[in-house]
């Protein structure tokens, strides 16, 4: 049977997916129609790509090209990253072949004051409710750093460990504090899903609204709608109860957390809640999916936009 799904709307829905698996020092490659990890022993795991949301590669990973053909055609997200996930170095794309939710994204942030709504919604999200419009941005900021502020000093005296603050060196990973490890690692995975996520729906992880300037900037916005409920508690917790192994377990631990929440379900859900996205655009079927050699349409414009430009053309002459 041909591993090639060329139908995108055959695939399973991102909220149903596996949320990620993790790899390091190991070999990936195709088996059958699917994909295995053979590790250095010659221990053969096999795992469904067709079920898998996100792949991450570690240190000494190899990985052929049939399989990434086969995560690719099965809409599995692949990034590569450091040791026990706390860098993110390379990512390969996925998705819908449709630029409609990537055009709307584009007009949100591209305008000031439909990004500022866009900032204020995500606010209110964070919050659990309304959002005083009086309230500059400045002030929005303010107030979800004293509730972060808030929540690592309540998990502090919850778990008994001590808090000093966020910060850690990546240049002397092992002399980091372990709280501040584990919420390194753990963040890392929650990035990683919301990037699967994100790509997956169409929209730029680059594009975002509070965040700006990195190629992840929307993955960040939409990751910290989560992190005061879900990686906050889990790495404090695992902190103060786990000597050895502790990233390992923040990762196991992360896909337990995230499958219980049912945070792929939440997801594209949440970023279209935070764009307004317009219920065509939510539901759209695109042909694109469906063939991707289908020439598209060109861009035309508006009456007015062609007489603006041959008025300035003509007068610059």
């Amino acid at each position: 049977m041909d591993s090639k799904i060329e139908d995108l709307h055959r695939l399973p829905k991102i909220r149903d997916s596996l949320t990620y698996v993790y790899v390091e020092h190991a070999k990936v490659d195709k088996l059958d129609s699917s994909i295995a990890v053979y590790e250095t022993d010659g221990a053969c795991l096999p795992v469904p790509a067709s079920a898998l949301c996100l792949l991450m590669l570690g240190p000494g990973t190899r990985i052929t090209q049939s399989a990434i053909t086969t995560l690719a055609d099965n809409n599995c997200l692949v990034a590569w990253c450091g040791e026990e996930g706390v860098r993110f170095y390379a990512y390969g794309g996925g998705g819908t072949r449709s630029s409609a939710s990537l055009i709307h994204q584009a007009r949100l942030c591209s305008d000031p004051n439909s990004r500022l709504e866009v900032v204020r919604q995500m606010y209110r999200i964070r919050f659990g409710g309304s959002v005083d419009p009086t309230l500059s941005v400045e002030q929005l900021r303010g107030m979800e750093g004293v509730r972060v502020r808030e929540t690592y000093a309540k998990m502090s005296r919850d778990t008994g460990l001590e808090w000093t603050g966020r910060n850690y060196d990546r240049g002397s990973w092992g002399k980091t504090t372990p709280v501040n490890r584990a919420l390194s690692c753990a963040n890392s995975c929650l990035y990683g899903l919301c990037h699967a996520a994100i790509v997956a729906a169409g929209y730029s992880p680059g594009l975002g609204f509070i965040h700006w300037g990195k190629q992840l900037s929307f993955v960040y916005d939409i990751a910290d709608l989560y992190k005061v409920d879900l990686t906050i508690p889990l790495a404090f917790q695992l902190a103060a109860t786990q000597t050895d192994n502790l990233e390992r377990m923040v990762r196991h631990r992360c896909r337990d957390v995230f499958r219980d929440h049912k945070l792929l379900q939440r997801i594209i859900p949440d970023i279209q809640k935070c764009l307004i996205t317009p219920l065509a655009i939510q539901e759209e079927v695109s042909p694109l999916d469906d063939d991707p050699a289908l020439p598209t349409d060109l861009w035309t414009p508006e009456p007015e936009v062609e007489a603006r430009l041959q008025d300035a053309q003509w007068g610059n002459g």
